[in-house]
């Protein structure tokens, strides 16, 4: 077989293992052989997201799910040749190129960027901040631990599971997905002002918690000190749960 033989061969047969029921094996193969080939790639790319997203697949029954599965592997062209990537093309494919179906979840794409967000942070290779809370939470200089994601859904997406199932979006969930100094992925829920001060220490360098109260009540139109107790608590359960960090005395401001 010349080059290009071999070349269409191959385009057939990664196109049989993406979708066997509308497209023909290549020739010269023992259908047995290509059985095998099909199961051994699906049930590996199935085994990869359904443990990536095992809420999202608890929603589902098995003949729903595989469909969805199949779609995936049918109309996604993946990027990255590594299984442990598989989870993040899955994401982009729901978020850019699915077309939900009546069977589908309206939180389908947030949910399962949910998910995607607990198992990157797990594999991510960033330590989590290593200085602790300072004595003035006021007067230190907090910044975000590179192992914080600070999210905004349309639906409580921590919440959902087989029992809980909105069918509206409501008001904004915030969240913080971190991960810990125990390397233990964790959430916490947030409101409209404690996620803005989350929000503000993102690479921060300068300013003091105190700088950033203020920055929240000159947006606000709030006198400061009305915000600076309920700030300060804040900021200390940022700090203990490792979600703040200080910024380094070589990295201040001079």
């Amino acid at each position: 077989m010349n080059d290009s033989g071999m070349r269409d061969s191959q385009l057939a047969m990664a196109r049989y293992l993406r979708n066997p029921e509308a497209e023909k094996p290549p020739a010269g193969v023992e259908q047995r052989r290509m059985a095998i080939y099909e199961r051994l790639v699906y049930n590996n790319i199935e085994s990869f997201i359904s443990s990536g997203f095992p809420v999202l697949r608890s929603l589902y029954d098995d003949a729903d799910w595989h469909r969805l599965v199949r779609d995936f592997i049918v109309g996604h062209r993946c990027s990255t040749p590594y299984f442990l990537e598989i989870s993040q093309e899955f994401i982009q494919f729901l978020m850019s190129e699915y077309q939900p179906r009546e069977q589908d979840p309206p939180f389908l794409a947030e949910l399962a960027h949910y998910e995607w967000v607990e198992l990157a942070l797990d594999v991510a290779e960033a330590e989590p901040p290593a200085t602790g809370r300072p004595a003035d939470v006021l007067a230190g200089l907090p910044r975000l631990s590179p192992l914080a994601w600070l999210l905004c859904y349309h639906y409580p997406v921590h919440h959902i599971g087989p029992s809980f199932r909105p069918q509206q979006p409501g008001e904004p969930t915030y969240l913080v997905v971190y991960r810990d100094c125990q390397e233990q992925v964790r959430f916490m829920a947030l409101n409209a002002f404690s996620a803005r001060l989350v929000e503000l220490t993102r690479d921060n360098t300068g300013a003091t918690g105190r700088d950033l109260l203020q920055t929240m009540a000159q947006e606000s139109g709030m006198p400061v000190e009305n915000l600076l107790e309920a700030g300060a608590r804040q900021l200390e359960e940022l700090y203990d749960a490792a979600v703040l960090g200080s910024v380094a005395d070589n990295d201040a401001p001079h």
